[in-house]
């Protein structure tokens, strides 16, 4: 069948996402077909365009997607046509050795993530003459995409899927962060460089945690003023202006952690975060940079003397398949908020528009909604 969906067909400084006709093979075993209702622009995709994460190309661009299954392929029991799901960025088999000891995050079958093929190695898309890979597996920057069932989480049919996009990437990863990566506890205080689609969610999570003191930082003034809407109990512009706060919060003492979530990371934002804590305390690294890049340069003696730990996290060590249901529970019971997360929406002919608004920082997340 044909479809549409924005490519990525070349990286640097101009290159941008261009919609292209498709053609899109039907299922096969534990594959499905679905309709995507709502796509999140999520600055990991961005970081395709600029080269910084070294995808195959061409790609179709998107990882955060919600919609209706179409068809199903042999030995699919997960789904049926017309559920509607969300849509995991990491797939999980439930049986290697990172599911089966309750890390599905780290599941085996993400290995191709940035080859864009399926588990096995299959293209589905095509166009030009050659074979399209799928940003991690999904591409819900296409209209329809063929996915393996183990990508995909029923979810109740009267959840707004513009919405519960959203649980497949960003929420979970900011959130689990926060309370899984990070374990902040009741009274902490926990410094959040970067108020994004990310970091906004770790905000949430602090806040579901219990801290006391939840400082966000970031240089725009909407950002800020979201966080604190959300759950920040103070916020600064810089991280100069983050460590003066909390030295006079702490008396001195520093932060029980800190979070990286800023949509590219460097080594002065991971100098900040270090700087800021505690003996004893955390910095967690949640956000992406250029892969070549040693973002990472600390004093090793402080992180001895200090007994300090600097550690990263993907999906912020959520497991998909049981933490992509949660967050709409706690949605459901108003105890993590969606709606307030969408600042705009866009068709999939104004992706690149959609991404401009990411870049001038005007959008808490934006939301691509497919024409049904």
């Amino acid at each position: 069948m044909k479809t549409r969906g924005a490519v990525c067909w070349e990286t640097g400084p101009k290159a941008h996402w261009e919609v292209s006709e498709l053609e899109l093979d039907p299922p096969g075993d534990h594959e499905l077909l679905i309709r995507w209702v709502a796509a999140g622009l999520c600055h990991s995709d961005e970081h395709v365009i600029t080269g910084d994460l070294p995808c195959r190309l061409p790609l179709i661009g998107g990882h955060e997607g919600a919609g209706i299954v179409e068809e199903v392929g042999p030995s699919v029991t997960k789904v049926k046509p017309g559920d509607h799901v969300v849509c995991s960025f990491l797939p999980v088999c439930g049986t290697c050795r990172w599911c089966s000891t309750g890390r599905s995050n780290l599941c085996d079958l993400g290995a191709t993530l940035l080859e864009g093929s399926l588990p096995g190695g299959a293209f589905k898309f095509h166009a030009r003459g050659g074979d399209i890979g799928a940003m991690c597996m999904l591409g819900s920057f296409a209209e329809r995409s063929v996915i393996s069932e183990y990508s995909a989480v029923k979810v109740d049919d009267d959840l707004p899927l513009d919405k519960a996009v959203l649980v497949g990437c960003g929420v979970p990863t900011g959130w689990g962060s926060a309370v899984y990566k990070a374990k902040v506890g009741p009274g902490d205080t926990v410094v959040i460089y970067g108020t994004g689609g990310i970091g906004i969610n770790a905000v949430q999570g602090a806040r579901h945690a219990g801290a006391a003191n939840i400082v966000a930082v970031d240089p725009l003034a909407n950002k800020r003023e979201k966080a604190e809407e959300l759950g920040a109990t103070h916020s600064a512009a810089s991280g100069a202006e983050a460590g003066e706060l909390v030295t006079r919060l702490t008396n001195g003492v520093g932060a029980d952690s800190s979070i990286v979530t800023v949509g590219t990371v460097d080594a002065t934002v991971v100098e900040q975060a270090f700087d800021i804590i505690r003996k004893g305390g955390s910095v967690t690294i949640t956000g992406l940079g250029p892969i070549a890049e040693k973002t990472i340069q600390l004093s090793g003696t402080m992180l001895t003397l200090f007994e300090k730990t600097v550690q990263g996290t993907i999906f912020g060590s959520s497991n998909p398949m049981y933490d992509i249901t949660k967050m709409l529970d706690l949605y459901r019971i108003g105890q993590v908020k969606l709606d307030e997360l969408c600042t705009n929406t866009y068709s999939l002919d104004e992706i690149n528009q959609g991404y401009q608004d990411l870049r001038d920082g005007k959008n808490i997340r934006g939301v691509v909604l497919h024409a049904s």
